[in-house]
């Protein structure tokens, strides 16, 4: 099983324990990454100011990755967005895909690979059975707070990650490893993350109000597959309570993470002392 591995632009920028983390769990379960180093932004950053820029960046890593052959492993799920929008419009309009061909002037898009988030490999193309197999230790009496993000979910059609009202493949995933999804009412409310630099504080009060919900149903840990999402529960979260104060954190760990302990695989290669909030007491669930 090999696929062409699409970082973006903010893991290895500002989420190193990610990557690390992702690489470390895919080699255990014998998934092959092939790394692209002509891969560039996935155009994110321009979808709602230039749409042409946008497609373009977006096409060119798809023709990169169909040159080779391979689907694309995403693990930013803004970047998976983008690219699943690109990705539906260049199959389904022969003229934009003409015209971003055209503009390329290199590798071509022909529509013949696919994009793929993380958590769509591990259930869907691993599958939870396998996964099953490969866990090590379970976590016994974790009560986890999973939190899907907007780009997997919307728009469903483009996509095709989950039910957007009712998703169950990151519960399913994270009780693999033993610990127990929990029902929380905001879990599929924005984490408040494309607020931050333009209204902090209303980020902030979006943040905490999931927050509050997942504590008061009884998680331990929020856990999350997104850098933006991560970011904004881990490192916002850590200057939030320092400005505000509060009742203490909720601790925000990488579904990688969460797995990789799973599997055997140590804390140091996951890079749990990464985060800003420390997570290094989640190992006292093992059994």
């Amino acid at each position: 099983m090999k696929y062409a591995l699409f970082l973006g632009c903010t893991i290895p920028a500002r989420l190193p324990q990610y990557e690390a983390s992702a690489r470390a769990v895919l080699e255990q379960l014998g998934v092959e990454l092939v790394d692209i180093p002509d891969f560039n932004c996935c155009g994110y950053p321009m979808r709602n100011f230039d749409e042409h820029s946008y497609m373009l960046s977006s096409a060119r890593n798809i023709a990169l990755a169909e040159e080779r052959g391979l689907n694309m492993l995403v693990l930013c799920k803004c970047c998976f967005g983008s690219l699943k929008k690109a990705e539906h419009q260049l199959k389904n309009d022969s003229t934009l895909r003409n015209q971003m061909n055209e503009a390329l002037d290199g590798p071509a898009v022909s529509g013949t690979i696919e994009i793929k988030h993380l958590l769509t490999v591990l259930f869907h193309d691993l599958g939870v059975d396998v996964l099953s197999e490969k866990v090590k230790r379970t976590f016994s009496g974790l009560n986890i707070a999973t939190h899907y993000g907007c780009h997997a979910l919307r728009p469903s059609e483009i996509v095709q990650f989950d039910d957007p009202a009712d998703p169950k493949i990151f519960d399913r995933l994270v009780e693999v490893t033993g610990a127990r999804s929990i029902e929380w009412s905001k879990r599929l409310d924005c984490c408040g993350a494309p607020l931050l630099g333009i209204n902090d504080d209303l980020s902030m009060d979006i943040m905490q109000k999931k927050l509050s919900d997942g504590k008061e149903r009884g998680a331990d840990y929020v856990c999350v597959s997104c850098p933006y999402c991560q970011l904004q529960f881990d490192t916002v979260q850590h200057m939030m309570l320092s400005k505000r104060g509060g009742d203490g954190a909720l601790p925000s760990i990488l579904y990688t993470q969460l797995l990789g302990l799973s599997l055997g695989i140590d804390a140091e290669t996951l890079q749990l002392g990464m985060n800003e909030i420390d997570i290094g007491s989640i190992t006292d669930y093992l059994k």
